[in-house]
């Protein structure tokens, strides 16, 4: 099954320094047969202004990854990290037991970002935060793994959660093929660029809800960008 979710039907919030688009449930965006995907519960595709952000709030077992597209994004805990993760690049925030943080865009332009949250598979672990650069050119043409339950077997950050969050780029006409366990939850998002999943087309930012498919072929019609999420 691949089920094509036009951007145009998702949620949508605009808070004036946040303009967010819910491809699941959240906040005041309330659809019953949008409330998760597998263990995926939040995919928020997010635009930041500058000078603004997200004031420190808390939370708790949940596996939260950032996947920067434009801009830059600032963090600051409770548990003292700090960082500054850039387009291209990602955070992950295991919040566990419980962690309070601040998500700010210090930069001159608008940041983008998508937030995906996953359940993780134990609760009440440890709270943790990390990232890393992911230069776009290594996974030209191919997935690269970015985040993982499996995180030394993939050379990616750590998520306590049975999934992976996978990122691509691939120039018009040319494919990149993906084998999927049919059990599994795979939700796939084009930040740019219209692509063709298993002859379905899709445009730039559509979600794209897939189980029930072993071989995956998606095909660039123009150059695109590709975040894709396995889970169970």
């Amino acid at each position: 099954m691949i089920d094509i979710r036009p951007y145009n039907s998702l949620g949508h919030a605009d808070h004036g320094w946040l303009d967010a688009r819910h491809h699941f449930s959240f906040a005041k965006y309330h659809d019953p047969e949008r409330m998760n995907w597998g263990n995926i519960r939040v995919w928020n595709d997010d635009t930041i202004a500058p000078q603004s952000g997200f004031p420190p709030h808390s939370h708790n077992d949940m596996e939260i990854i950032t996947f920067v597209r434009e801009g830059a994004i600032t963090h600051k805990d409770n548990l003292g990290n700090n960082g500054r993760t850039t387009a291209g690049d990602v955070q992950v925030m295991s919040a566990g037991t419980g962690i309070t943080h601040a998500e700010y865009n210090l930069e001159d332009g608008p940041t983008t970002l998508f937030q995906i949250w996953i359940t993780p598979d134990q609760l009440g672990e440890q709270p943790s935060w990390g990232q890393r650069e992911f230069p776009r050119g290594e996974r030209a043409g191919a997935w690269e793994i970015v985040a993982s339950g499996n995180p030394e077997g993939d050379n990616a950050l750590s998520i306590r959660a049975d999934a992976r969050v996978l990122a691509a780029t691939v120039s018009a006409g040319r494919s990149v093929a993906y084998r999927a366990d049919p059990a599994r939850h795979l939700y796939l998002v084009a930040p740019t660029g219209r692509i063709r999943v298993n002859g379905a087309e899709a445009q730039m930012r559509d979600g794209i809800a897939i189980t029930g498919e072993t071989e995956i072929s998606i095909e660039a019609l123009e150059d695109s960008e590709l975040v894709m999420v396995d889970t169970r």
